[in-house]
């Protein structure tokens, strides 16, 4: 059995707001294994997305540790941590937010390869046009503003610049929440061909199990800051043992057999 690619120990994670202290994380433990998917699903404000920003290094945690591919995540610093950093990638709700957005899609993309020392200035546009047309979209669309495309095809350009950076890990934080209906399935499965293709591990935030269930091999439910159970989607969908766990089936009664 080989190691896991990610895990996470007893992290924890406070706030101060109006000068109360708010616990977000509350001995946090989770594994992944290479190329697995592992869904994380819960309520607004149980946690989800502080877990993910603790796990990308955007929020520091109070306590706790994180090994990645074998290192010590949290403790890497300065170059090691710059170099490294290109292992764990994220794909955001709201794509248009994340981009600037009078940036061209070609810039968006050929950004990574720069920063990462992947392709010189010459090869650039090569690989670009690549990266497109492994999430779908034409070569063509470099020169085009990120304001210029749909919901769905920013999307794609989201993904397409995680993939740029040859990531072990991506997490995608509710990444089909804000895309019409008919686009979602579209996205899940471009998704789950590049898992397939690349041998990518996935953490993927959600608040939706109908969602998960499509994705995820396995699920951690989380409540108020805690994990309040995980395990394989089918027998966490068909027999939740938390409170949370059956609230969560029970708001989507189409996973009800």
């Amino acid at each position: 059995m080989s190691e896991p690619l990610l895990v996470a120990q007893n992290l924890c994670k406070t706030f101060t707001s109006r000068g109360r202290r708010v616990t977000a994380l509350d001995d946090v433990s989770l594994t992944l294994a290479p190329g697995e998917t592992l869904g994380l699903v819960g309520a607004s404000g149980s946690g989800k997305s502080t877990l993910a920003r603790v796990l990308l290094r955007l929020l520091p945690a109070d306590a706790g540790a994180v090994r990645l591919l074998g290192e010590d995540w949290l403790e890497l610093r300065g170059r090691a941590l710059r170099t490294r950093r290109r292992a764990i990638q994220m794909v955001f709700q709201d794509p248009l937010a994340a981009f600037n957005p009078r940036a061209t899609i070609g810039g968006v993309l050929a950004d990574p390869l720069r920063i990462h020392g992947l392709a010189d200035r010459a090869a650039r546009p090569v690989r670009v046009g690549a990266l497109l047309e492994r999430v779908g979209l034409p070569a063509g669309y470099a020169a085009r503003g990120v304001h210029e495309v749909s919901g769905g095809e920013r999307q794609r350009v989201a993904i397409a610049r995680a993939l740029a950076a040859r990531p072990a890990l991506i997490v995608f934080d509710e990444p089909v929440s804000a895309l019409d209906q008919s686009v979602r399935g579209h996205i899940l499965e471009l998704i789950a061909d590049l898992q397939k293709s690349d041998g990518l591990s996935y953490l993927f935030i959600a608040h939706d199990l109908a969602v998960v269930r499509l994705i995820a091999h396995r699920v951690a439910i989380m409540e108020a800051g805690r994990i309040a159970e995980t395990g394989a989607t089918p027998q966490i969908i068909a027999d939740p043992q938390s409170q949370a766990g059956r609230a969560l089936v029970a708001a989507a009664p189409r996973l009800v057999c």
